[in-house]
């Protein structure tokens, strides 16, 4: 039996303070008091924070590997550097690139996922090939695809079940059929990457499609047209309640008026964090570092954050989710149950887990993570199995 002793424990709803007694991978109880056994092991939590691992659902890279590598083991320790910040499930998510290399990246997550310990590996999200040349962004142009021309069930045939989310740019021919195509199959369709008018949009939510990827990055918002405003992707993902909205926390993504913004129209059950982490996420990477990723593009880290060479767009972010959390609470003033929630059972609902993951509740999953006042993780905790630990 493992006891985390006297933590003050977050909840959706509350803080509560408790111990937390686990076994089997397994939170079997929560408690006010109780009386250890001699096998016990108790590790002492007072006045540190208790929540549910995090849940990275968008996320390319981290640990120094990218999910096109090929390799399995470059995948398992790339779930595992995020583990060790905090983030102990994770969908590895593509790049746009040709159908072989998403092949490839499918099988080698699916043979991660089977053989990895130290990190909830829950499935695959492919960030297109179905994207808009217009806002491709840090996507390569030589891996977009469009569904009306792409024979795609064989893609989503390759791992029944296990890829959790599909982005695609609604607006291109073919897109309505993939969205249809995805919510019979009980994947998440997600408007990415798009130059989609608010009308679009609208439709696709009438055809399969219910989150926005990554809000105001690489997607159309308010322009003239003749003089003339039309609104776009943004709009519709703030208006309608039946669009959840992925958002980068990192603070250089969104600036801290966005990210209220966001919180305030959407509120915690209907946004939710994502890192979009690249290679250098886990890490410590050095200011003006360069690298060409595997989809070819060169990038930088300045600043904290991942941009194309050029410098006129962010190419990902380098921030773990428990740092986005901090961010919420500390620098956006959103109360720290509701940041700790869009980064755990918010997006835990999205893909459907939320019965054993994103909440400390007796018979979860005990993925929890331990952090100090000023949310600092300081333990990390797979499936009851500790990955990181200075306690």
């Amino acid at each position: 039996m493992l006891c985390l002793h006297n933590a003050t424990i977050i909840t959706p709803l509350r803080l509560r303070q408790g111990s937390v007694l686990i076994e089997d991978g397994r939170i079997i109880d929560i408690v006010d008091r109780y009386e250890a056994g001699a096998d016990w092991q108790i590790i002492d939590c007072t006045g540190y924070y208790l929540t549910p691992g995090f849940i990275d659902l968008h996320v390319h890279g981290g640990g120094g590997y990218d999910i096109m590598c090929g390799n399995r083991d470059h995948i398992i320790e790339m779930c595992t550097a995020h583990a060790r910040t905090g983030t102990t499930s994770i969908v590895p998510t593509t790049f746009a690139m040709p159908l072989e290399d998403q092949y490839l990246a499918i099988d080698t997550v699916r043979a991660a996922q089977a053989e990895s310990t130290d990190a909830n590996i829950l499935g695959i999200h492919l960030e297109g090939p179905f994207l808009s040349p217009g806002q491709a962004g840090a996507q390569s142009p030589d891996g977009l695809l469009v569904p009306a021309t792409t024979d795609y069930i064989p893609l989503l045939d390759r791992w029944p079940g296990g890829i959790k989310m599909v982005g695609v740019a609604p607006e291109l021919d073919g897109a309505m059929e993939l969205g249809r195509e995805l919510a019979a199959r009980g994947i998440v369709g997600t408007i990415a990457h798009s130059d989609a008018s608010f009308e679009t949009c609208m439709l696709a939510l009438e055809n399969g499609y219910t989150d926005i990827t990554h809000i105001y990055s690489a997607c159309s918002t308010v322009v003239r047209k003749n003089s003339y405003r039309t609104a776009g992707v943004v709009e519709a993902g703030l208006y309608s309640d039946d669009f959840t909205t992925q958002m980068i926390g990192d603070l250089r993504h969104l600036p801290i008026s966005l990210l209220k913004l966001i919180y305030r129209v959407k509120g915690a059950r209907r946004a939710y964090l994502i890192s979009d982490g690249l290679e250098f996420t886990a890490t410590e990477p050095v200011e003006g570092t360069t690298y060409v990723g595997s989809n070819g593009l060169e990038v930088i880290y300045e600043d904290k954050v991942m941009k194309l060479s050029h410098r006129q767009a962010f190419a990902g972010s380098c921030t773990p989710l428990a740092q986005m959390v901090a961010n919420l609470h500390k620098e956006v003033d959103i109360p720290l149950t509701e940041a700790v929630r869009m980064a755990s059972l918010t997006p835990a609902q999205r893909i459907r887990v939320d019965d054993r993951k994103g909440m400390v509740a007796v018979g979860y999953d005990a993925d929890i993570v331990i952090m100090d006042a000023d949310l600092n993780v300081h333990l990390s905790m797979v499936m009851g199995k500790i990955v990181y630990s200075q306690l």
